[in-house]
This record gives C-alpha cells, structure tokens and sequence, in this order.
C-alpha cells in the first residue's frame, strides 16, 4: 500500500474550542446543544479550567442544557452603516434631483425606501444609486 502523506504526518484527536479555538482536556469537554460543537466547560473545581459556555437545569425537560458563548452571545452583524442612511435631501441631493422628485419616486415604487411614523423618508445609499442607474 501506497500512503499520500509522508509516514511522519502525524493526526490529533484532540478537539479544540469552539469558541476561543484553544485545545480542550477531558475535564473542560462539553458540547453545545444548539451548535453540537464542543467548548470549554470546567467540570471540576479542584482543577484549573475555563468557561466558553454554560451549563444549566432545565426545568421543562428536568435535564441539563449546555451552550456555548456563541450560541448564548451571537453578534449581530450591521449590514448597513449609518453613514449610507440617507434622508430626503441627502438622498435627492446624492441623485441630483429634487426632494420632491424623489418622494415621488419612492411613493410609486421606483425607489426602495423607508418612511418612519413622523412621515420622513429614508433611503440606503446603494438604493439611490440603483435608482440613478435606472433613470439613465
């Protein structure tokens, strides 16, 4: 038999962190119920260890729940910035038509668009500049 990989390749079957990516031991093994992956939970007081998640009593099923810092804390990624928020005249000005053309635009749907409840339009920036390519 012939290997692919030289003979001194040689594998783990440690697992590491999900969370922090660091090594686990066997007394710091856990795995989420939400993800399946495995994180760092010190199971023992007598040993040093770190905490990736928690573990807790569910008194629905009477079982224990474990969840890792990622399931528990996931971050929210901000699709859009503030600064491609436009108002009304930003928007109409970043076009270069009027206020007026542009609210027009966007009650007929040519424009995607927001209206808060005291009646200001909003747009995204990449919006307005579909909008522009449409108008061309």
């Amino acid at each position: 038999m012939i290997r692919d990989e030289p003979p001194e390749t040689m594998t783990s079957s440690k697992n590491s962190c999900s969370v922090c990516d660091e090594a686990l031991e066997v007394h710091t093994e856990a795995f989420c119920n939400q993800c399946g992956l495995p994180y760092h939970l010190n199971q023992r007081t007598d040993l040093p260890g770190r905490d990736c998640g928690e573990v807790w009593i569910s008194e629905e099923h009477l079982a224990l729940e474990f969840a890792c810092n990622t399931c528990l804390h996931p971050v929210v990624e901000v699709l859009t910035s503030l600064a491609d928020i436009l108002d009304v005249a930003e928007a109409a000005l970043a076009a270069g038509v009027s206020e007026a053309a542009l609210t027009s635009a966007a009650e007929s749907g040519e424009v995607r668009h927001r209206r808060t409840a005291s009646g200001t339009y909003l747009f995204e920036r990449r919006d307005v500049a579909i909008f522009l390519q449409g108008r061309r």
